[in-house]
């Protein structure tokens, strides 16, 4: 496991551990699962453009078209 020393404002940093002790967990264990959350996005939002690049933007219009309808 890796080690990573980041610098916060005072106040942004008890704010993080009021938050962590009122989840009953350590900052530690905080930011490990913001970290978790914010590659999770990053990974839906690279496979979703990866997605979008391979398509056919007409095909895609008509299938909006087609929820708009509610066919």
């Amino acid at each position: 496991m890796s080690t990573l020393t980041i610098r916060l404002p005072e106040d942004k940093h008890a704010r993080l551990k009021s938050l962590a002790k009122q989840r009953h967990m350590s900052v530690n264990k905080l930011m490990e699962e913001v970290s978790t959350i914010v590659l999770t996005e990053f990974d839906a939002e690279m496979r979703f453009r990866a997605r979008a690049a391979k398509g056919n933007p007409k095909e895609g219009l008509k299938l909006l078209d087609k929820l708009d309808d509610g066919s």
